[in-house]
């Protein structure tokens, strides 16, 4: 499927303008490593108050986290102390900031598959639901550092106005004017409802679920969605 979206590419670009449209938390990018560091952190700074706790937070790892940070801490052990109202603060107010974006990973294959798309002459539309002013420019140095194209002709980062927006309303608003950049052939997102909005007006594009983490309680994914877990095509 990732090799036809390659081949449509190719096919297109010759009489039209190809444009494949990416998320990035839990799609191209896992962000678990962020909230890692940001435990660590809170580790380091409460270690007088609570030994025990800090000690579980600084073995916990990514694979250990679940999408909602409740049932994170719940599943490392970190939810029975007088602190996780001040552990839930604190990593809210690092995680959607432009400063701890760098811990953020490649999904594997990830980079290759972009920067193979963007060789194949499409339109790269970074579409995510991070907020412009409070991650815009930390958005923007993450996907450079860690290589994928941007900042360069052909890829475009449209981000939310405001970080209060919900992300699928974001994306709901967002979808239709996609068609203004070109012709969409490829949508990639780990959120069900994304997925779906996206099939709803891009019918003939190949909407992609990136089966990592999503949101509890998503819909259904429509028929025609297809999944993969990464992007390594070998």
């Amino acid at each position: 499927m990732l090799r036809s979206i390659l081949r449509r590419c190719r096919a297109e670009r010759s009489h039209t303008t190809p444009v494949v449209v990416f998320d990035l938390d839990g799609t191209l990018m896992d962000n678990r490593p962020r909230t890692v560091a940001i435990l660590r952190e809170f580790a380091t700074q409460h270690r007088h108050l609570d030994a025990e706790l800090a000690r579980r937070l600084e073995g916990a790892r990514a694979h250990d986290l679940e999408y909602l940070l409740t049932d994170s801490l719940e599943r490392i052990g970190a939810h029975r102390t007088e602190l996780v109202d001040a552990m839930q603060t604190f990593w809210r107010d690092r995680f959607f900031v432009d400063s701890h974006l760098r811990h953020d990973v490649a999904l594997p294959g990830a980079v290759e598959f972009v920067r193979a798309c963007y060789d194949a002459g499409a339109i790269l539309v970074y579409l995510t639901g991070r907020d412009l002013p409070l991650m815009g420019t930390g958005t923007f140095a993450s996907l450079r550092d860690l290589g994928f194209p941007i900042g360069v002709p052909a890829t475009e980062l449209v981000l939310k106005p405001d970080a209060s927006m919900p992300d699928e309303d974001f994306k709901r608003l967002a979808a239709p004017e996609l068609a203004r950049v070109g012709h969409v052939i490829a949508a990639f997102d780990n959120e069900p409802a994304n997925c779906n909005v996206m099939l709803a007006h891009y019918p003939d594009a190949h909407v992609v679920f990136v089966d990592t983490q999503h949101m509890p309680g998503a819909p259904e994914l429509g028929t025609g969605v297809c999944v993969v877990r990464d992007f390594q095509m070998e």
